[in-house]
């Protein structure tokens, strides 16, 4: 088992051949979506099963109201962005899992949502790489 890992919980396929791992946080694995249109990083609360918000027990809710409030400030840090969008969707993929977004005024499909707008585009693996050792030093 991975550092981290808690026991019964599996990633969704989707959501790990979409993302890198960046690290453990105290409830939830911090990834980073492999699209290079924008800084894009998702949390995944490690509890097998669960699809809501409000499936979490209330200390589970508000670790990860923690944790969404503290990448979102990093990576507002760190890009200087406009706007920080935070959803959870999970129309496609069912396993509850938080996008959060740095939006900039000019980047691709503003001010429109990023969903369904054009293709994915991934990263350099050299950037990638980066980009998760940038965000890492931030938190």
């Amino acid at each position: 088992m991975l550092p981290g890992k808690k026991k019964g919980f599996e990633l969704d396929p989707r959501l790990e051949s979409e993302s890198k791992q960046v690290m453990w946080l105290g409830l939830c694995e911090l990834r980073i979506r492999d699209d290079r249109r924008w800084p894009w990083l998702l949390l995944i609360p490690q509890r097998p099963g669960i699809e809501e918000i409000h499936d979490l027990t209330p200390l589970d809710q508000a670790m990860l109201s923690f944790e969404t409030n503290m990448v979102s400030q990093a990576l507002k840090d760190m890009t200087g962005c406009t706007k920080i969008n935070c959803a959870a969707l999970g129309n496609i993929v069912r396993q509850l899992h938080v996008h959060i977004i740095a939006r900039h005024e000019n980047d691709a499909g503003w001010p429109g949502p990023v969903w369904g707008y054009g293709e994915r585009e991934p990263y350099r693996r050299e950037d990638l790489h980066q980009l998760a050792e940038n965000i890492k030093r931030k938190l």
